[in-house]
């Protein structure tokens, strides 16, 4: 008899056992080909002619400079970027006045605007014709065409990244675990660390490797600011393009496969993290900090 009650379960979209083999096949072939052919090619060109060719390339001058400008770029523009989108998402998920939607456009603009073109509107506001260029060269400080350009350009694509990540989880926590601290004698910091940021983590960290993943690939905007100098102003980006149109086509696949491997220990790091955010020993999310929110007051 209770086989009858039992109700049947609806079939799934793509349940048929020949569409789930398509769908499948058709999903691995376009990653192969987009995704996998590239990776494999960049890494089979750079070591065509032997490890110790790829080893020289590597070791020119203006390809360790480039690897020192990508590097120096992400190790300033990820904290200081971090820090903001920390800030953007507490403000906005935390508290309300005038503005706050404004606010949230006003984070996503970078998203909507095509690189080339903010790193021109950076020309016309720290160039020598631009809004602060006659103070700054007056002050003998070089924004474009140096690495506080290239950073600046690099903070102004990336910018969204931690604060889009942040911002949907923190309303959906809402306040009462901060104001359930506040209200049992923890200072602001204390909140913060003991309440909002054990929530938050996770979320922040898959930002911040989104926004270091983007910072070092960077081209667009990157190469407007910087001048494309070799040797001097260019990143790992700028430099493959250069040795590419130089004809060296090792070295450029040299170069492109050091921000590959970046790319791939970043996407490591990526996976790593969100292992570890799902085995904190089976607890709800909002458990742990409840428990530490009462700690602070005793």
């Amino acid at each position: 008899m209770s086989k009858y009650l039992r109700k049947a379960k609806p079939p799934r979209v793509g349940d048929a056992p020949a569409v789930r083999r398509s769908l499948i096949a058709f999903v691995l072939l376009v990653g192969a080909v987009l995704i996998l052919a590239p990776l494999v090619v960049i890494f089979v060109q750079a070591f065509s002619q032997g490890f110790s060719t790829f080893a020289r390339t590597i070791a020119q001058p203006d390809t360790r400079h480039a690897i020192f400008m990508t590097v120096a770029t992400a190790l300033i523009a990820v904290p200081i970027n971090t820090a903001f989108g920390i800030a953007a998402a507490w403000a906005i998920t935390k508290f309300d006045f005038p503005g706050k939607r404004l606010l949230t456009v006003v984070i996503e603009i970078p998203f909507s605007i095509s690189p080339i073109v903010a790193g021109v509107a950076y020309l016309f506001v720290y160039g020598l014709q631009g809004v602060f260029g006659p103070a700054l060269q007056a002050a003998d400080i070089k924004i474009l065409f140096a690495l506080p350009g290239i950073v600046l350009a690099s903070m102004f694509v990336t910018a969204p990244f931690v604060a889009r990540e942040l911002i949907p989880l923190m309303q959906a926590q809402g306040r009462d675990l901060e104001e359930a601290a506040t209200s049992l004698g923890a200072s602001g910091w204390r909140t913060f660390f003991s309440v909002t940021l054990p929530n938050i983590r996770w979320a922040m960290l898959y930002g911040v490797v989104l926004c270091n993943a983007r910072v070092m690939g960077e081209f667009g905007a990157v190469s407007v600011v910087s001048g494309n100098i070799r040797g001097q102003t260019n990143t790992l980006p700028l430099h493959v393009e250069l040795l590419y149109h130089d004809y060296q086509t090792v070295g450029a696949f040299a170069a492109a496969s050091i921000l590959t491997a970046l790319a791939l220990v970043t996407i490591v790091a990526k996976v790593i993290l969100e292992h570890q955010g799902a085995g904190r020993a089976g607890r709800p999310m909002l458990a742990g900090p409840a428990v530490e929110a009462k700690e602070t007051h005793q």
